[in-house]
């Protein structure tokens, strides 16, 4: 099933951009891979303020926060998750505003058992359980755990008046691209229950951690989840045709030749993800970096 990515995006680096009623977003200037044009930062409310995700320790993107707040008081730092691309910049921003910072905790897998990529400086002065509700003046938001992607992934809910609500969906459902799940933070049957939750709910607006607003999310989430059916069945398929294999051997069957070579590495921790998820569920057996199908 094809996904209906958005690859279209107006914002420009460091420029306030309004995305709904009470939601301003700033693009990050830090493109990759990954981050596809960057990283969004989003100011909730006006007047009193919460901003979601800084991004990485960028000077340009904590001054281009402050510009778009001028005349204006930050008073929450929220954090959808620990990797270097969404957190390291609360330090600064939290210097410059006092503000207090919010999230699920700290990165959950140190460096030495493969959680590279995490920053293990942040902590939350306050932490968020799943349904934590975290409100200002003019706005309230729901933090939903959703793990999959980071072990400490929230999502938040944005009440908004006369709409069905808005959801910033951080790295959990993006529009520009699938979500990276690399072991052992990352947990595809996590991720696969954490999209079945948010499926759940009813929303008419994802904003998402990189790329643009993505309206009517549901036959999208939809997508997403029929897309990493299809994967883990493919995957399936070539450990029983190849009956012994790393997740590595198995990236060409799984993706084909046209993927990225930028992108291969990630490819094989998604495809390690989906192998411990048919090991735990009886399909496959794991020895080492090696997996047999049952």
């Amino acid at each position: 099933m094809s996904i209906p990515f958005l690859r279209e995006d107006s914002a420009e680096v460091g420029v306030v951009q309004q995305v709904a009623p009470g939601v301003r977003r700033i693009l990050c200037g830090n493109p990759g891979p990954f981050t596809w044009r960057g990283t969004n930062t989003y100011l909730i409310g006006r007047g009193r303020v919460a901003v979601l995700d800084p991004g990485p320790a960028d000077a340009a993107q904590r001054d281009a926060i402050l510009r778009a707040t001028a005349g204006e008081t930050i008073t929450h730092i929220l954090v959808s998750h620990t990797h270097r691309d969404h957190s390291p910049g609360v330090a600064a921003l939290a210097a410059a505003t006092s503000a207090r910072s919010y999230g699920f905790g700290p990165h959950l897998t140190p460096p030495d058992q493969g959680g590279e990529g995490g920053d293990h400086d942040f902590r939350p002065d306050v932490t968020l359980p799943d349904g934590a509700v975290v409100e200002g003046d003019e706005w309230r938001v729901t933090a939903l755990h959703t793990p999959g992607h980071c072990a400490n992934h929230l999502c938040f809910a944005l009440e908004n008046e006369g709409r069905r609500g808005t959801l910033f969906s951080a790295d959990h459902v993006m529009s520009w691209s699938t979500t990276v799940v690399s072991p052992p933070d990352g947990d595809m049957a996590a991720y696969m229950a954490s999209l079945a939750k948010l499926a759940a709910r009813d929303h008419d607006l994802y904003l998402p951690g990189h790329g643009p607003p993505l309206p009517d999310p549901a036959p999208f989430v939809a997508a997403l989840a029929a897309h990493r059916r299809e994967r883990e069945q493919k995957v399936l398929d070539a450990l029983r045709e190849a009956r012994r294999a790393t997740a590595m051997d198995l990236v060409p069957a799984a993706y084909g030749p046209s993927l990225d070579p930028r992108l291969v590495p990630a490819a094989a921790r998604s495809l390690l993800a989906h192998l411990i998820k048919l090991a735990a569920e009886g399909e496959a057996v794991r020895d080492g970096e090696s997996f047999e199908a049952r």
